[in-house]
């Protein structure tokens, strides 16, 4: 990447770095507000899947733990008890307690079941039996299960009957822990209809039986789901509050859109030049920043296009007079017969000629040294080495005239400058012309280079008349027409000080007229950013 566009790609940094901070502080981001939008539903349901799933394990540990004591307090009652109250006992606690008691001998036989003894005092429901309602339930619980990762449960199966020699304790994976680690286990089954089963097995003193508690959990099923039923509600508010907002923030993106594009078209088809792009000041976010860019751009381009305008309409007026001054000469030439006469008439057709010339040089030269400049690749440029060096050559051309041009310097830093050095040479010779016409004889032109850290300063001062204050912005247009007295007429094409602030502005630089130091003469000074050797390492 060239040095010129690495100046550029700065320059428009430092522009929209203000405007950035500007939108950050007055507004929240576009960015920010659709992500906000569009998250919010998101983390509802994230979170109640989160409290879902706690809950519900929540209420599961609880009902361990009481699995649990109910089993160990069962296992001492039957311990204590004699063998032949054991039946009764266990028909009574199951009957009471809603819950199924089975006792395993040593040998790992059931030796009684609470269900064979008493009637059953639950029973477990059969999916196909129940409604739809049921079925797009228990589909939701997987789903849920499904998106949480939760570790598969066993299915609960009813045991065969008593005497069938498949009901043992090998069935249960809990009755053969307990009796190896002599310690309560509880485990998780799910019925068909995916009712939580909840068995505990603890020992039963210490000649090797085992009881197996059998309680269903409906409650803690239907506590769930009424809970996600409850959230549903809420995600579905919150869905449609999200729908909503969603629609106004686009409405609040498109609608100002709308009004940008139908501006921006009203200025392309140029049918009314007082369009004014609207700049948003209330919008804080990108919406608004764009608007301000648009309407800032619309302006730029409007004072382009005016200097054009206005520049095609001095060009056609600078041009017509020598012209008008051409045909009156030729079309005289013919009808005059004394040789004086014919010689001034040449005379001033040549001189003429040569207005023509310089006015459409000059005019070619200002029409194009932007779109050049911009393709430029800047170098180091020693600005004392070039004032010296043009200086010196203007001496043997003999054009200053008997005027004397000086060149000094301030400090002991070179001014030494990233530009195109044609192009500041321009810019010299410029100022040198400029003071040069307005310089009485044997006047003596300064030019007064300085560096000051972030910049370097050039100042030309003249012995002339100086500049009116009023005039001292005026004297940059094109074509200005105020000349030194006693000039010939048409010396100047008007281009050449509008021509060096657009070669400065162009390097980053300034180019004014100021105050003179001692109060008379001119003084024109431009200020171009230095260049520092840690530039050429970064």
């Amino acid at each position: 990447m060239s040095k010129k566009k690495a100046q550029e790609r700065k320059r428009w940094a430092s522009v929209i770095a203000p405007l950035s901070s500007r939108m950050k502080i007055r507004g929240v981001s576009l960015t920010a507000r659709i992500l906000a939008v569009n998250v919010i539903v998101l983390a509802l349901m994230a979170f109640s899947l989160l409290f879902l799933d706690s809950y519900r394990n929540q209420m599961l540990g609880e009902r361990f733990k009481r699995a649990r004591v109910e089993a160990e307090i069962a296992a001492s009652v039957l311990a204590e008890s004699p063998p032949a109250s054991r039946a009764k006992l266990l028909a009574t606690i199951g009957t009471r307690q809603q819950m199924r008691l089975r006792l395993y001998a040593p040998d790992g036989h059931l030796a009684q079941d609470s269900f064979a003894l008493a009637p059953p005092s639950f029973t477990v429901a059969d999916p196909q039996s129940q409604p739809w309602t049921m079925k797009a339930a228990r589909t939701l619980d997987r789903m849920m299960d499904a998106a949480l990762f939760a570790p598969p449960v066993p299915l609960y199966a009813e045991p065969p009957p008593p005497d069938h020699p498949r009901d043992a304790a090998s069935l249960w994976p809990e009755v053969t822990e307990a009796r190896s680690r002599t310690v309560s286990t509880v485990r998780e089954r799910y019925a068909p209809d995916r009712t939580p089963i909840i068995n505990a097995a603890t020992p039963v003193g210490i000649r090797g039986s085992v009881l197996l508690t059998t309680r269903p959990a409906p409650d803690v099923t239907q506590a769930v789901r009424d809970a996600r039923q409850t959230l549903a509600i809420v995600v579905l508010a919150a869905l449609l509050t999200t729908v909503f907002l969603s629609l106004f923030l686009a409405r609040t993106i498109v609608q100002p859109l709308r009004i940008l594009v139908r501006a921006a078209v009203r200025v392309r088809l140029g049918r009314d030049r007082t369009v004014i792009v609207p700049r948003l000041p209330e919008r804080g976010d990108e919406i608004g920043l764009l608007a301000r860019a648009i309407a800032d751009m619309t302006e730029a381009l409007r004072q382009r296009i005016d200097g054009v305008e206005a520049f095609a309409a001095d060009v056609a007026h600078e041009i017509k007079n020598p012209l008008a001054s051409l045909r009156s000469a030729l079309d005289t030439l013919d009808k005059v017969g004394d040789g004086d006469l014919r010689r001034q008439l040449h005379a001033i057709a040549a001189h003429d000629v040569q207005r023509i010339d310089r006015l459409v040089t000059e005019i070619a030269y200002a029409s194009r040294i932007d779109a050049e400049l911009s393709r430029t690749t800047f170098e180091l440029v020693d600005l004392l080495a070039l004032a010296v060096a043009l200086v010196g050559a203007r001496e043997r051309r003999g054009v200053n005239r008997d005027c004397r041009v000086q060149v000094l310097h301030e400090g002991s830093a070179p001014p030494v400058v990233e530009g195109d050095a044609a192009r500041l040479e321009r810019v010299f010779e410029n100022l040198i012309d400029n003071a040069v016409s307005f310089s009485p004889p044997g006047g003596v032109i300064t030019i007064t280079l300085a560096h000051h850290g972030l910049y370097i300063s050039c100042e030309v001062t003249d012995e002339g008349p100086g500049i009116p204050p009023s005039a001292r912005e005026r004297v940059f247009e094109r074509f200005h027409s105020l000349r030194p007295a006693g000039e010939d007429f048409g010396s100047h094409s008007g281009l050449g000080l509008a021509i060096a602030r657009t070669i400065i502005v162009a390097h980053e630089g300034q180019l004014h007229a100021r105050d003179p130091l001692d109060g008379r003469g001119a003084r024109l000074v431009f200020e171009l950013p230095s260049w520092h050797p840690a530039q050429a390492a970064s």
